[in-house]
């Protein structure tokens, strides 16, 4: 292993470490085999890459110690797959009127005779959902653990509360390991994987710098 570190520290520029996630803490998952991705180190030489990747080696990594609260992170998902959807639902162009002649959820006319083909701009059905997407700029209002009895509880709270609704939430059940809590939506169904990573850009505007203090967070 050693030579092999040796080699990547003389002819490497980039390093990538090879990261899962664990299952066995998800109980209200029944998949069993772990997500896999390759995660890229930046910053400092290939010799601090190296030894960053080396003593992180095979050891958990919490989300504490990639994301604080305040921050602005992208998240990164497969929005909800809605199958072959038609122009009227997947673009929201308008209906024809009610006597069009061989239906009317269609586009009336997809394009002049010259150019002879059919431009990439005209509504046309086909697959609606199931896309990969990045939203940017998603502020973390709270980084908390499921099983602390305190993880809703705010200044303004008379009394103690953790993060879980009674009941737990719909389809997904009871949050029991470390959470991120972010402004906004995130893509996809319940239990769909989500790839969350450090902003790109430079956050210098007004909202991207305020502090955020909670008053309630309802989990009724």
């Amino acid at each position: 292993m050693e030579n092999e570190l040796a080699r990547m520290a003389k002819y490497c520029q980039v390093i990538r470490v090879i990261a899962h996630t664990q299952m066995r803490l998800l109980n209200s998952f029944h998949q069993k085999k772990a997500h896999v991705m390759e995660i890229q180190i930046n910053g400092g030489s290939v010799e601090d890459k190296i030894e960053l990747a080396k003593s992180r080696l095979e050891n958990v990594i919490p989300v504490t110690d990639v994301f604080a609260q305040n921050e602005m992170i992208d998240a990164i998902s497969i929005t909800k797959g809605r199958g072959y959807e038609g122009v009227v639902h997947r673009w929201g162009v308008k209906r024809l009127p009610r006597k069009t002649h061989r239906g009317l959820r269609k586009v009336a006319c997809i394009g002049a005779w010259h150019p002879s083909r059919v431009m990439y701009s005209v509504a046309r059905s086909g697959q609606d959902g199931f896309h990969h997407r990045t939203e940017l700029n998603k502020k973390v209002y709270r980084v908390g653990n499921g099983s602390d009895p305190k993880a809703a509880t705010t200044e303004a709270d008379l009394t103690e509360k953790g993060i879980n609704p009674m009941g737990g939430f719909p389809h997904y059940g009871l949050v029991r390991n470390d959470f991120l809590m972010l402004k906004g939506s995130v893509g996809g169904p319940v239990k769909r994987p989500i790839t969350l990573r450090k902003t790109l850009l430079q956050q210098k505007s007004r909202t991207a710098r305020e502090e955020i203090t909670l008053k309630l967070i309802d989990t009724s």
